[in-house]
């Protein structure tokens, strides 16, 4: 093995075992292992620039920029006024259709921020209808990371996928491409939550943490590259014309994007800057709006990928899963890179995961002479298929703290889900995305 691969086989495990042991940032782990590739050569510089300067982030952070703008506008806090009044007079009814409405919105604008908006109104709702909020917390998480993978935008996994396998030489995802296979997964395994996740919670649903929420942890969240729930729960009045402006230029965005003007990096991109130009949202809050924590992450995680691939290594992992596939039909082979996507997953964060899957996913398909594309579809969605632990998405890290589950309540939902979305998702992919 050359010494570019071992030494890039060396900081992929370090990085995989500094992830898992979570006692350093996420972003501060993959930058320094971006770090050691750049200063021993496995990486040029730029390699590096074009990671921070890729498509997806572009997409990712101007993104960020228009969903701060529409909460700072008091449009979410008004939705969730009129969401709350609707619980009120529907019941537990109520809760559901709420959940779905977050969902719903899921599609479009990343799920973390939306959890750590839609948590505190689920939790004090549940607790006014006099319900554990037990029962719902862990389904709000799990409906918008379904959500989101319904569309190109709907969660940062599926923009990273697209990206490697750009780099990888495969054409660009259009935004509601992988709608037929998302969208399926999304309905099925919502139906499951509104009929089992409550009875597999049993009696631990109508538990009521003591004092009214479990304590927060501030180094996992750290980790998780999300906050403190509580912190982005403030109120915020409505300014109609700012709503309105930072609502248009989302959807003006959205359009542009699906009719093929322009890639949604592009889009999203004028959108933000707009916004700015506009005064719906000043500079200095469209920087504070950006999460670089999360931007970092998915940067430094995509040099690690770059590594991979320019090294060789990816190829060899690809010949390695390739000789254990080897014969089988290009099925097996889909599913077996699905479900070992899924519970890489489970350990690690889903960033990390597209970017380190992908490139094999494409030498995969190469080596069975089939079509990356469904290969490619099946990493979006089982690398944000990750329901049975509370730390492989950030979403469930939120309601996790904010509820004070026990682990093994994931475990006891989430693992079902996963084999049931795991099965949707394949016969999905298979009837879309023809080998």
């Amino acid at each position: 093995m050359p010494f570019d691969q071992i030494l890039t086989l060396a900081v992929l495990v370090a990085v995989v075992a500094a992830l898992v042991w979570d006692k350093v940032r996420a972003d501060v782990v993959a930058l320094a292992g971006a770090a050691v590739l750049l200063m021993t050569g496995v990486v040029r510089p730029v390699a590096m620039q074009g990671a921070f300067a890729s498509p997806a982030i572009v997409a990712l952070a101007s993104l960020f920029v228009i969903a701060y703008a529409l909460e700072l506008s008091g449009l979410l806090d008004r939705a969730i006024e009129r969401a709350v009044a609707m619980c009120r007079r529907l019941g537990t009814a109520g809760v559901w259709l709420l959940l779905s409405m977050i969902g719903g919105v899921s599609c479009f604008l990343n799920s973390t921020p939306i959890v750590v908006l839609g948590a505190p109104v689920v939790r004090d709702v549940a607790t006014a209808l006099g319900q554990s909020p037990k029962r719902y917390l862990i389904p709000l998480s799990y409906v918008t990371i379904l959500t989101g993978c319904c569309t190109l935008i709907g969660t940062s996994t599926n923009l990273l996928v697209d990206d490697m396998a750009s780099v990888a030489g495969q054409p660009r995802f259009g935004i509601f491409e992988v709608t037929p296979v998302g969208l399926p997964m999304a309905i099925v395994g919502g139906l499951y939550l509104f009929l089992f996740s409550n009875r597999l919670l049993g009696r631990h649903a109508d538990e009521l943490p003591e004092g009214g929420s479990a304590p927060v942890d501030p180094t996992r969240i750290a980790s998780a590259s999300i906050g403190n729930a509580e912190v982005f729960a403030e109120h915020r009045p409505l300014q109609p014309r700012k709503a309105v402006a930072a609502l248009a230029v989302f959807g003006g965005a959205i359009a542009l994007a699906t009719t093929g003007v322009a890639p949604i990096a592009a889009t999203a991109f004028a959108g933000a800057v707009l916004l700015i130009l506009l005064r719906v949202i000043s500079a200095d809050e469209a920087y504070h709006g950006l999460k670089p924590e999360i931007l970092v992450l998915i940067a430094g995680m995509v040099v690690i990928g770059i590594a991979m691939e320019e090294s060789g290594l990816a190829a060899g992992i690809s010949e390695t899963l390739i000789s254990s596939v080897h014969g089988l039909d290009p099925l097996i082979a889909l599913v077996a890179l699905y479900l070992v996507t899924m519970v890489l997953t489970e350990l690690l964060s889903n960033a990390t995961v597209a970017v380190l899957v992908t490139p094999i996913a494409v030498a995969l398909a190469d080596s069975l002479s089939v079509s990356p594309r469904p290969f490619l579809v099946a990493v979006m969605m089982a690398a944000s298929a990750a329901f049975a632990t509370p730390f492989g998405y950030q979403t469930n890290v939120i309601v996790y703290q904010m509820a004070g589950y026990r682990y093994m309540d994931f475990v006891r939902i989430g693992l079902p889900l996963n084999l049931l979305t795991c099965a949707v998702a394949v016969t999905a992919i298979r009837f879309f995305f023809p080998f």
